[in-house]
């Protein structure tokens, strides 16, 4: 009796599977509004979201809705440095979720907590740079005895970078990890409230 592979045991299992028709529809259906919110995000001026969305057939709208709700608040995150424009960066990503809105008095409550959002993102790059602050200078002291040791074994000035140092980068994560934690947090609950304004079931 011959030895089946792998591959031929699971094509066995799987022959008497079928795919289940409403769920490949739900899945193209979000594809869908994934690309036409990338498509959208991409060139604003040129791709008109509302309009395209309302062409989507009724049946497919729904998931096509949350697809794009996905790529919308996947643009709102926080930012690795400074922000140039936060309005021509998030102006979009909050018109394309006005246009999700089903929420009595939505776009309103859509453009005010993207107002907010602006603040809170620019005040993150400043407590995150406070934080980077207070972290070197509270190291220094170890980092000089590190430099001093390492100088006197090379017999020759030697400086570290704080960043190679596994114990200030271990130092360093845990106090900026658990600033950011909060800040995320604190994103995340916009995120749900914007879902709500938007009836994406999460």
């Amino acid at each position: 009796m011959p030895i089946k592979s792998a591959l031929e045991i699971a094509l066995e299992r799987t022959k008497d599977l079928k795919a289940d028709p409403k769920a490949l529809a739900a899945t193209e259906a979000k594809q869908e509004g994934k690309r036409l919110a990338g498509e959208y995000l991409a060139d604003p001026a040129e791709v008109d979201f509302p309009k395209r969305l309302a062409a989507i057939a009724k049946e497919h709208r729904e998931g096509a809705r949350a697809g794009a709700f996905e790529v919308f608040t996947s643009r709102i995150q926080l930012p690795s440095s400074a922000i140039a424009d936060p309005d021509a960066e998030l102006g979009p990503v909050a018109a394309g979720l006005k246009a999700l809105n089903v929420a009595p008095f939505g776009e309103k409550k859509i453009q005010d907590l993207f107002a907010q959002l602006t603040g809170f993102l620019k005040q993150y790059l400043e407590d995150a740079k406070k934080v980077d602050e207070a972290i070197r200078k509270q190291f220094a002291p170890r980092l000089k005895q590190k430099e001093q040791e390492l100088s006197a074994r090379m017999g020759r000035p030697m400086r570290l970078d704080p960043m190679n140092d596994p114990e200030f980068a271990a130092f360093y994560k845990q106090n900026v990890g658990q600033m950011k934690l909060q800040y995320q947090d604190a994103l995340d609950r916009a995120k749900e409230d914007l879902a709500g304004l938007c009836g994406i079931k999460r």
